[in-house]
């Protein structure tokens, strides 16, 4: 690990990966129920090395000034068998390669997907050859205080190391700077160590019950970790179909979790998406999608990701305690790209003064183009205001990049020092595609979305950028309310 979160760093541990001896094998008093836990998670496992650039050299004003390569570690959880891992987002900020190396010691370079700096989440993926497996999940609502608990994890860069204590304490608030805080934490006695971060801490069942976030810089066995129920919800988000394949179904969602009971329960249903056409209802508990079975957000944004537009999928849900079995098309109805068309019908894509009304004014207004350029020239302003980032329109050369997968976006020039587009790792050069689920094809798209109604409640928004070389980067940065403009 490295980086001002270097002394909170969170400790997963991993199973030594040796084989079992034939002694081993024959001591039934051996098989502790903690030995058995450990060989059902360490499959699902990993551990991440990264590697970054530092042209900062304090050194610099006696030496040659030359970049130095810094590397950090930590750990990931395998949550979906195409590669999909979850990590901590400070495990990978700022960094330039991310390696990742499974159980059976394979090495593999990994990509950001998306992340939440706020909460400290991020999803990589690698490109394996085979289907990986994924970590059990648990639930953090019936943890009991000192129960015990392990972490696995790549300690101080020893790969696969374990450990193990009991739930200190639940419901812990740390600060850990002025720009990181974490709340509702799970304290731990089980050794974390630097490099262990993103890892898991894991019940005797075998099963998540939290990912390994923080130490106490300053204590010894003191360690904190995202209770795995909290951290779903933002895994959900960060696998979402709709940021990721730009498709959304429709859903509004509630995870319903008591011991021994974990279910999908359906909130709301937007009117024309694929949900409503295939027959969901509010109320309606979400059992299985394309065979998969669905016990949260996370594994129904899962069962859809990837699927390609037109596929027809079984969806089995509880209604009035009867089962019953719809058919769901992907990417029928409604979805991000026809809500964009919306909003751009929403406000006059010529060159006229905005009406209070979504229709066209029947006359022009006198000098139209200077009215539409301070219209424009706010919106880029806004912008900045709130994130930091200089935008102008693509170039046909920037917009090879989208490689057909979007209509357009703003290529960003600049991204001011400190903003909060610097501090959730956009650069110079990304043209950026998407913002608040509205894909940012020019400066109307911008207007739409910064509008002082839409936004001045609003506590975060989502980005998606594509970058080159990479595969697309979604996030949530922080914003505060936008002034009328």
């Amino acid at each position: 690990m490295s980086g001002p979160l270097s002394r909170w760093l969170i400790p997963v541990l991993l199973v030594v990966g040796t084989a079992q001896s034939p002694c081993l094998a024959e001591s039934a008093a051996r098989q502790t129920p903690l030995v058995k836990a450990v060989q059902q998670c360490r499959r699902s496992v990993v551990n991440l090395h990264t590697e970054r650039t530092d042209t900062d050299d304090a050194d610099s004003r006696f030496f040659s000034h030359k970049p130095r390569k810094i590397t950090g570690m930590g750990t990931g959880i395998v949550v979906d068998e195409r590669g999909y891992i979850v990590t901590n987002y400070h495990v990978i900020q700022d960094v330039d390669l991310i390696t990742v190396t499974l159980h059976d010691g394979s090495i593999h370079v990994a990509h950001p997907v998306s992340f939440d700096r706020k909460q400290d989440l991020a999803i990589i993926r690698i490109d394996a050859e085979e289907l990986l497996e994924v970590m059990p999940m648990g639930t953090s609502c019936d943890l009991m205080l000192a129960e015990t608990v392990f972490a696995v994890g790549n300690a101080f860069g020893y790969e696969g190391t374990v450990t193990s204590g009991i739930v200190s304490a639940i419901s812990r608030d740390v600060e850990v700077d002025e720009t990181q805080s974490y709340e509702n934490l799970i304290q731990t006695d089980a050794s974390i160590n630097p490099g262990n971060s993103g890892g898991p801490l894991l019940n005797l069942d075998g099963e998540v019950i939290g990912i390994n976030v923080a130490i106490h810089g300053k204590a010894q066995r003191i360690g904190f970790a995202i209770p795995i129920d909290d951290a779903r919800r933002t895994i959900a988000r960060l696998l979402s179909v709709e940021r990721l394949d730009g498709r959304a179904h429709g859903l509004q969602t509630k995870n319903v979790k008591s011991p021994g009971r974990h279910k999908l329960v359906v909130k709301a249903v937007s009117p024309g998406s694929p949900a409503e056409l295939c027959g969901v209802l509010p109320g309606d508990v979400i059992r299985h999608i394309h065979g998969k079975p669905i016990k949260d957000g996370t594994d129904l944004e899962r069962s859809l990701l990837g699927l390609p537009v037109g596929k027809v999928v079984d969806v089995v849900v509880e209604r009035e305690q009867k089962k019953h079995t719809l058919q769901y098309t992907v990417g029928v109805g409604k979805s991000m790209e026809s809500t964009v068309a919306q909003s751009r019908r929403s406000v006059p894509v010529v060159s006229t003064a905005v009406s209070t009304s979504e229709s066209r004014p029947s006359k022009p207004v006198s000098q139209p183009q200077v009215v539409r350029q301070s219209e424009d020239d706010n919106a880029l302003n806004q912008v900045s205001e709130l994130f930091g980032l200089t935008l102008s329109p693509a170039s046909s050369q920037d917009l090879q990049l989208l490689r057909g997968r979007y209509k357009g976006g703003m290529k960003v020039r600049q991204v001011r020092s400190g903003s909060p587009a610097a501090r959730y790792g956009i650069r110079s050069g990304d043209v950026l595609v998407g913002l608040d689920g509205f894909q940012t094809l020019g400066t109307e798209n911008l207007r739409y979305i910064l509008r002082s109604e839409r936004v001045q409640n609003l506590t975060t928004m989502s980005f998606q950028i594509i970058r080159r070389g990479s595969p697309p980067l979604a996030g949530t940065m922080d914003v505060r309310a936008a002034s009328s403009k």
